[in-house]
């Protein structure tokens, strides 16, 4: 029976239980600072990504976070400043090599920064875009990678009037939005020029869509490099595609039915090239020997084919590393600019001299 009083062995158990409950109790920003040697506010703007610091003293702290196990109440953070950090990414196709190439440096840019993505698609629907950057605004998300897409640049400044805004494949510069493409133009180029350089005048192209910004300068860098060399742009040359792997299969089968002459083809984009390849294969025409290919993007999966396809290189992963620290600045207030690396040429085996 309890009779309301506590001996001192009781009086001590008692302390020593609540110290120990206290010791195993959640960590604090102030046992990671104290573990770390720097003050609470260092390890809170670590956190936040605002901290200009050695790295050996952010390596201190990301230690001490570990150790402790400290996981930092961000819905407190975000009522008390205002900020989620959160960001949102709006792709145009989730299951697109290519996009996920650029969410790998996306992710890359948001390492060790306090920030987390939430990624939806727009699937090259300007309405569908919309809508989607609408739901990550009343999420609260503190700023939005736009990956390419169909909205105007008018409807992009609207939204960055809510939340900045990074963007690629559209030029914008203003305090709230900042936008990028690369010269599209000069890639095609490039890939049709190193064929007349081999030897090749008769030469296929397999297009993109012909509403899509990017394939309508990548049909103009085609016409450009033939215009230059002297040679004739033949219309039944060029099949339209819609830079999935379907279109390149489906275009050398009606290059092949309607008996059109040529030595070499160019493919608005790499996932068009494999289609090409196949289909390629699949008549038993040879690649470099019998036509020679190129196709645009550098996708990781480029450099492994049978044989290795030779391509325009978009720098994807610094594209989307180059958005993400871009975007970063703008949401703290700073200045950002963007300068991507420009287009290159990769030549691997599936080009040859035509004899």
């Amino acid at each position: 029976m309890f009779s309301g009083n506590l001996g001192e062995k009781d009086f001590n158990t008692g302390q020593q239980l609540a110290e120990e409950e206290k010791k195993s109790g959640p960590s604090t920003l102030i046992d990671v600072a104290r573990e770390a040697g720097v003050s609470p506010s260092t390890v809170s703007r670590i956190l936040n990504g605002t901290a200009r610091v050695s790295d050996e003293k952010r390596q201190a702290v990301l230690k001490a976070i570990e150790r402790n196990q400290f996981a930092p109440n961000l819905m407190a953070q975000a009522l008390k400043k205002g900020r989620t950090h959160t960001i949102g990414i709006v792709v145009q196709d989730i299951s697109s090599p290519f996009f996920d190439e650029i969410l790998h440096g996306v992710d890359d840019g948001l390492k060790n920064t306090g920030y987390a993505s939430v990624i939806v698609s727009g699937h090259w629907n300007a309405e569908e875009e919309a809508d989607r950057i609408r739901l990550l605004l009343a999420r609260k998300v503190d700023g939005i990678v736009l990956l390419s897409g169909r909205m105007s640049d008018e409807t992009v400044l609207q939204f960055s009037t809510q939340r900045p805004i990074v963007s690629t494949g559209r030029h914008l510069d203003t305090k709230r939005a900042l936008g990028f493409r690369l010269d599209h133009e000069r890639g095609a180029w490039l890939a049709v020029r190193h064929l007349i350089e081999l030897g090749h005048r008769r030469i296929a192209f397999v297009s993109g869509p012909a509403n899509h910004a990017d394939a309508i300068d990548r049909m103009n860098g085609y016409r450009r490099a033939l215009e230059e060399a002297g040679l004739e742009v033949d219309p039944k040359l060029i099949v339209e595609g819609n830079f999935h792997e379907n279109s390149g299969l489906l275009a050398v089968n009606h290059l092949l039915d309607t008996r059109q002459q040529f030595s070499a083809i160019f493919a608005a984009n790499d996932q068009s090239a494999y289609g090409v390849r196949l289909a390629l294969y699949r008549k038993g025409i040879r690649v470099p020997e019998d036509i020679s290919l190129v196709g645009f993007d550098d996708l990781p999966g480029s450099a492994y084919t049978t044989p290795p396809l030779t391509t325009v290189k978009q720098p994807l992963y610094e594209m989307g590393l180059i958005a993400t620290n871009a975007l970063l600045r703008l949401i703290h207030g700073d200045p950002a600019e963007a300068n991507i690396p420009p287009v290159e040429l990769v030549v691997r085996e599936t080009t040859r001299r035509y004899a």
